[in-house]
């Protein structure tokens, strides 16, 4: 008798210290799931600035950072011209990758919920992504723009579209 309660001594330990460790597991995957998402969320917040700082700067700078930037001759002598042609170009610019960003903000839990978030952030996440690939096959026949344009802004863009699209796939469930 004193060996099958020795038995059950055993067994009830080795199931407290299981559900112990496990929950002790569970807390450690919120607690590495909390950090994803402050390292997602400093992505974002440096990206939304970068991108509007960029965006903005040239706007101010006027045709020689348009022309560094590769964004076309044209653009930069419109701008040097005088013309608000480019201003409200690159300000559209600017308005959509900030809405972009807070879609981001709020699938991170950092601003309130949006409206129509998966939707939205499956196809922001899209975009990027096709921008970045098409980009690709623009190189050759620039349109305007020079090549190095084609080349980094791809590379950006398939960046940030790889960025969306872990962030999406890990909240996903919280959207």
């Amino acid at each position: 008798m004193e060996g099958y309660l020795q038995t059950g001594v055993g067994i009830l330990v080795s199931l407290i210290l299981f559900v112990i460790g496990y929950r002790q597991t569970i807390g450690a995957k919120k607690e590495r799931s909390k950090n994803a998402n402050i390292s997602i969320i400093r992505t974002i917040m440096r990206r939304m600035v970068l991108e509007a700082t960029l965006h903005l700067g040239c706007i101010y700078f006027g045709g020689s950072w348009y022309r560094f930037f590769g964004a076309g001759k044209q653009m930069a002598l419109l701008s040097e011209q005088g013309s608000i042609q480019p201003t409200l170009i690159t300000s559209v610019i600017v308005l959509i990758l900030s809405t972009w960003s807070l879609y981001a903000f709020s699938a991170a839990g950092v601003i309130f919920k949006l409206p129509f978030i998966r939707l939205a952030l499956i196809l922001i996440t899209f975009i990027y992504l096709a921008r970045g690939v098409a980009g690709f096959f623009l190189i050759n026949n620039p349109m305007g723009r020079s090549p190095e344009f084609w080349v980094w802004s791809s590379i950006i863009c398939l960046f940030f579209g790889i960025v969306h699209f872990v962030g999406l796939k890990h909240q996903w469930a919280s959207l």
